[in-house]
């Protein structure tokens, strides 16, 4: 931990250019939420959840979706879940008491010659879907399923593939595809829900099943020559997860693919329509990847041209168009979103954009310093840095909340950002780092009736309604992993484009009960200490997330033979791919110990350590 005060060897640049002798902290960037699978459906299953009109703590009992046209469908045969907002991208602010807001201007898609459309029918899975299609290097866009033709003919659609989702098929007001989706000759993937809409508004028929199926099954092949198959063996493990099945199949599918279960596991006709009751976009289905491959080069014909070079200069583009002689601004956190579109912004309009750092004084050690260091000798933009820890910390007096304390951060920090903003004079455009997930995961119940909204993302619906500046978001289409590649073929350097994500509302979340000064100062000596010991050990690169946690739990302990009661520092470390799922990370005994040692006889007022072995599900990343 560097030293405090006038002595202080690592000095913060002030907005004005000058020297200031306090140690600051850092500043962010964030991940996106994820979800969990129902608790007792003894599902292991990695997801991505839409959103839930009331937040749940976990429970056994089954937490129903509350859209309109899911309340007629309350005796589904389909798996509810729980909701877990995680982390957002810092920008923007959540609604207070869930209130709905309009949602940005829609920035134009991405423009390219071909693209799978995915029609979601309020699936858990929908993103890894995109992710797998994206994969694949074709390009994909989520959309509601009750989307009209007009806005899918501009994605210059190749085929469709319809979702999963909660509801059944034979329910009042059960959501079902359009029909333009059967008209347009386009190939036609189904998947769970998806593969039953197929069956039904086709002729054929479905029921609630004798025996419901969520895990491991094992596909079997019934014909040799499909092209869904292409390099698959006769038999291969699947997961299944449903209680609805076909019973009747339409005219002209046959059946060619069953498990022990499932007679009707994947459907067909020769009109290149097709039907999988299992997910392939799952890990947990090993040949899924092929199977999808199989759809988006063997019958759709896609050609595996999206590229982020291809994405580079199509943004660049755009930007221009939208922008023309206009002045942005833009706000940096240190996290690969807010850099990337930073530096595409800059690629487009050059000096027109100026650039916000705000400490809000939640950060880690030495992060402003870092941030701006690296901005300025990567990026070559104008940084106006902006010192406001004493605002954030006056809002957080007293608050203990969690969900209130991530309101107030996005609330003060949009109030700073439109004073400072205000300085320059005449600003038409905001910039911000909205990624795909976002998007999403907020998308409201108007965009989307088989989906259900919690509360906005912090990018998306949170935003005040009295922001006067237009939104340029060039992410707004792009996975996290996406937007790394981009990062990568902008010529960033690997320390920002791979920083562990940093929640929106920074080390507030991190401080369980009130923040305070004190606090703060003894969260971050412990958080340097975790950083610097797994730096040391060369696993930073290997972790999902490595932080400390002040607890609010104070507990016995002796130190120089006297007494002591001190704070609780909780350690967290998990592995992930994409932060859908995580599992505690098995960090060597001896790591921990140096760990724990360094807090204990280091970090004043903190007489014990712990190490959270929690995965995800049930539990959630961060602590709050």
């Amino acid at each position: 931990m560097p030293p405090v005060g006038a002595n202080c060897a690592y000095p913060t640049i002030t907005r004005d250019g000058t020297i200031c002798t306090h140690c600051y902290t850092d500043i962010l960037h964030v991940k996106r939420r994820m979800g969990h699978p129902q608790p007792d459906s003894g599902c292991t299953y990695p997801h991505t959840f839409l959103t839930l009109r009331i937040r749940r703590c976990y429970s056994t009992s089954y937490i129903s979706f509350a859209s309109p046209r899911m309340k007629n469908a309350a005796r589904t045969h389909r798996v509810s879940t729980s909701d877990d907002v995680e982390v957002s991208t810092y920008l923007g602010i959540a609604s207070a008491l869930q209130s709905e807001q309009p949602s940005p201007r829609e920035t134009a898609p991405v423009s390219g010659q071909e693209a799978i459309v995915i029609l979601d029918f309020g699936s858990q899975y929908s993103m890894l879907i995109a992710r797998r299609i994206r994969e694949c290097h074709v390009y994909c866009e989520i959309l509601p399923s009750n989307t009209s033709w007009e806005r899918v003919a501009q994605l210059n659609p190749k085929g469709f593939i319809l979702s999963g989702g909660p509801a059944s098929v034979y329910a009042p007001d059960a959501p079902l595809a359009p029909d333009y989706v059967f008209e347009k000759g386009l190939p036609i993937l189904g998947i769970c829900y998806g593969m039953q809409t197929i069956a039904h508004q086709l002729g054929g028929k479905v029921a609630p099943g004798e025996k419901r199926e969520y895990g491991h099954s094992v596909l079997h092949l019934d014909v040799e020559d499909c092209p869904l198959f292409d390099g698959l063996p006769p038999s291969s493990p699947v997961w299944m997860s449903h209680g609805d099945v076909v019973t009747v199949l339409p005219p002209g599918f046959k059946a060619l693919a069953y498990t022990e279960n499932s007679p009707y596991a994947v459907i067909g006709n020769d009109q290149n329509i097709y039907g999988l009751q299992f997910h392939p976009e799952v890990t947990h289905t090993p040949q899924g990847r092929r199977i999808i491959e199989n759809f988006a080069y063997g019958i759709c014909g896609c050609s595996g041209s999206w590229t982020p070079a291809q994405f580079i200069t199509e943004s660049v583009a755009r930007i221009r168009e939208q922008v023309k002689d206009g002045k942005v601004v833009c706000a940096l956190s240190g996290g690969v979103d807010s850099a990337v579109t930073a530096t595409l912004m800059h690629r487009a309009i050059g000096d027109n954009l100026t650039c916000f750092f705000i400490n809000n004084g939640l950060l880690r050690s030495e992060e402003p310093e870092r941030v701006l260091n690296t901005f300025a000798n990567n990026l070559k933009v104008h940084v106006v840095y902006v010192e406001a820890t004493d605002r954030f910390l006056r809002r957080l007096c007293g608050v203990v909340d969690p969900e209130q304390k991530r309101r107030i951060v996005g609330e003060e920090f949009i109030y700073v950002f439109e004073e400072e903003a205000a300085k320059l004079g005449a600003v038409d455009f905001l910039a911000q780092g909205t990624v795909y997930p976002d998007v999403v995961e907020s998308a409201s119940s108007a965009e989307n009736k088989a989906a259900a909204r919690i509360k906005s993302h912090h990018n998306v619906g949170g935003l005040p309604t009295t922001m006067r500046l237009n939104l340029v978001e060039p992410l707004r289409y792009l996975f996290k992993d996406e937007v790394r590649e981009v990062g990568l073929a902008l010529g960033l350097p690997e320390e920002m484009i791979w920083r562990q994500p940093f929640p929106g509302p920074g080390l507030s979340i991190r401080v369980i009960g009130e923040v305070t000064k004190e606090r703060l100062d003894i969260l971050r000596a412990a958080d340097w200490i975790v950083m610097n010991e797994v730096k040391k050990a060369k696993l930073y690169g290997q972790l999902w997330q490595s932080f400390a946690v002040l607890t609010d739990v104070r507990s016995v302990g002796v130190m120089g033979d006297a007494r002591t009661y001190g704070y609780l520092i909780a350690v967290r470390a998990v592995t992930s791919i994409d932060a859908m799922t995580a599992d505690w990370a098995r960090l060597p005994y001896e790591l921990l110990d140096r760990i724990a040692d360094r807090i204990i006889n280091e970090v004043p007022y903190v007489n014990r350590v712990v190490y959270d072995v929690t995965s995800k599900p049930p539990a959630t990343i961060e602590w709050e």
